[in-house]
């Protein structure tokens, strides 16, 4: 072994043992890594930050832009809003979430995919008085199984393209994962769909700022637009619409005539109608019934596209100059360029409209404008903005248009037209022009510290390689897997990597281990093309614990899951996916 060689190794082991140390975060043991490679000279000073500008880098960035754009767009809850009804049973419901969160993460990333889903989840759980637990791992895992499906669905699936790329010259194509992959989601699912039994019934999930503050009583009111589903229809028609989460509490007509909002009453085009619920029920409520938020779109001193537009929550003050008046009294719009979208006060009901609510101390408002001058503008109004909570109230969602940007991308990837790269970050910049996202919401979209850690461990990986440490490595395994068959190889790699990634990043185990595996194939005379396939595979499959994914961690909470839940359930189903994965990727990518 070289001097270099046992450097590698150190820095490997060092690292490994510092995320399983888990005191430090990921991307900050990268960078240290990183640093230890380029100080004991196993990265070249001049290559120490070419990972940062390595394409892959370019695709996870703008997959995530992509992917909340398309999951801000509310096709998907349209889509499982008309489905839903049918389905009654917690199982049929259980298929039908794990189905929809699987087909969603192929195309989207999928901790995207996971979180869209979730109130839909809850939704579901309510209306059947089950309790969120069954519901929230089975989809946490249908997750991660649709990433497999696509290049774009997970981001070990982009690294294994790149490594595929350097060793033949050709990266895995856009849907060369298909056919692996959507056998393992199908078997996955239909396993999900019995195995949630495994799971504990009953878990009460952790307790949310949301839940605490309990500003669960808004009020806003929205027009009743020409393209709308309910004109003509009943204002219980509407509720139904609405699944029951947004009540009609007043009915304005021609502007002056104010009616009772009795169920049967008949709603009419440009009707102004009081809603009462939570924010985002009353957006879903908007979306769904193709309403006008009065104030919504009304201009507040804005300059065009990426300008920094959202909504907040403020509570009135006891020196607020609002006390005792009205918006429209106020001039809030003309003076302070503000709309007022909706407004909560505890144990009251409102039926008169927005603008002439006279608003009284501790009333809760939800305010629209330019987010970099609110904080100003609240301080004028003496209001004090609540802790942080994402309010889209107000915001329009664009529907198809970020489907047919992202389904564009996918196919100009797919026909070889542009480079995966090229293609999705052209497609994220469409997606802020057209204005499904705002820069803000763009740039928080992007987990920069995976994107960090990726520039980081690249060159980390790429010492490996260059160093020997992969020969290495694959020599041993080459002597353990001597007396075994083809399969009991491949079996070998795929093991080894689901008993990693739950320790590591799944982007992390990637990069230190498809170089093995592929000088591996290599010193046992097979094509490279199997073993990237099961490093793949395995990676993107950690269902033993909630830390080494995002979507495990995602619904430990909200679930009420302890540690221990996850390989109840999360076992069994490495296991399918060890047992069908091995003959799946030997059918598809023969060894010689």
């Amino acid at each position: 072994m070289t001097r270099d060689q046992i450097f590698a190794f150190a820095v490997l082991t060092g690292m490994m043992a510092v995320f399983i140390w888990g005191r430090l975060r990921y991307d900050l043991v990268a960078v240290l890594a990183l640093l230890a490679a380029v100080f004991t000279g196993i990265v070249p000073h001049q290559e120490a930050f070419s990972g940062f500008g390595d394409d892959i880098v370019i695709i996870v960035a703008s997959a995530l832009v992509v992917s909340a754009a398309v999951a801000r767009s509310g096709v998907m809850e349209a889509v499982l809003h008309r489905v839903a009804p049918v389905v009654t049973s917690v199982q049929g419901q259980i298929v039908l979430l794990v189905a929809a969160v699987t087909i969603l993460s192929a195309f989207v990333k999928n901790i995207g995919a996971l979180a869209m889903l979730i109130p839909v989840a809850f939704q579901m759980a309510r209306r059947s008085q089950a309790s969120p637990s069954c519901f929230l791992m089975p989809m946490a895992f249908g997750s991660l199984l649709g990433g497999l499906i696509t290049l774009v669905g997970t981001s070990p699936n982009i690294i294994v393209s790149r490594m595929r790329q350097e060793l033949t010259g050709q990266p895995f194509g856009m849907f060369d994962f298909t056919p692996v992959g959507l056998g393992l989601a199908a078997a996955g699912v239909a396993f999900l769909a019995f195995g949630y039994r495994l799971l504990p019934g009953g878990r009460k999930a952790a307790a949310t700022m949301d839940e605490a503050i309990n500003l669960t009583d808004y009020m806003t009111e929205a027009r009743v637009m020409a393209k709308s589903p309910v004109i003509g229809q009943t204002v219980s028609a509407l509720a139904r619409l609405c699944d029951g989460e947004v009540l009609v509490t007043g009915i304005v007509r021609n502007r002056t005539a104010h009616m009772t909002p009795l169920p049967d009453a008949i709603l009419r085009k440009d009707d102004i109608v009081l809603l009462e619920g939570d924010p985002e029920a009353l957006e879903r409520a908007v979306a769904r019934a193709h309403l006008e938020l009065e104030g919504g779109n009304r201009p507040t001193g804005g300059k065009g596209v990426g300008e920094e537009m959202g909504g907040i929550e403020a509570v009135v003050e006891p020196t607020s100059i609002l006390i005792g008046q009205t918006a429209k009294r106020m001039a809030l719009h003309e003076r302070f360029n503000l709309n007022l979208l909706a407004v909560s006060r505890s144990g009251e009901r409102f039926t008169e409209r927005l603008r002439d609510i006279t608003l009284r101390t501790d009333d809760v408002l939800v305010l629209r404008g330019d987010l970099a001058r609110l904080p100003d503008k609240l301080k004028e109004l003496g209001c004090l903005p609540l802790a942080g909570r994402d309010i889209r109230l107000g915001s329009a969602r664009q529907g198809l248009v970020p489907v047919a940007v992202l389904s564009s991308a996918m196919l100009l990837t797919a026909f070889g037209v542009l480079p995966v790269a090229t293609a999705f970050f052209t497609a994220a910049i469409l997606m802020i022009l057209f204005g499904a996202l705002s820069l803000r919401e763009a740039y928080d979209a992007v987990d920069w510290p995976i994107l960090v850690m990726l520039g980081a461990l690249i060159p980390v990986s790429e010492a490996m390689r260059t160093t020997g440490g992969a020969d290495l490595i694959a020599g041993w395994l080459s002597q353990l897997a001597s007396t075994l068959p083809a399969y009991g190889a491949l079996a070998l790699i795929m093991v080894a990597v689901l008993a990693v990634t739950p320790f590591l990043n799944n982007a992390a185990t990637v990069l230190v281990m498809a170089p093995i595996a592929a000088t591996f194939a290599g010193q046992l005379g097979y094509k490279p093309d199997a073993f990237l396939m099961a490093v793949a595979v395995g990676a993107a499959c950690d269902f033993l614990t909630p830390i080494g994914h995002q979507c495990n961690t995602l619904v430990m909470g909200p679930g009420g899951y302890r540690f221990g839940d996850y390989w109840r359930l999360g076992l069994p189903l490495s296991i399918l996916v060890l047992v069908l994965g091995v003959p799946l990727i030997l059918l598809v990518w023969p060894l010689v």
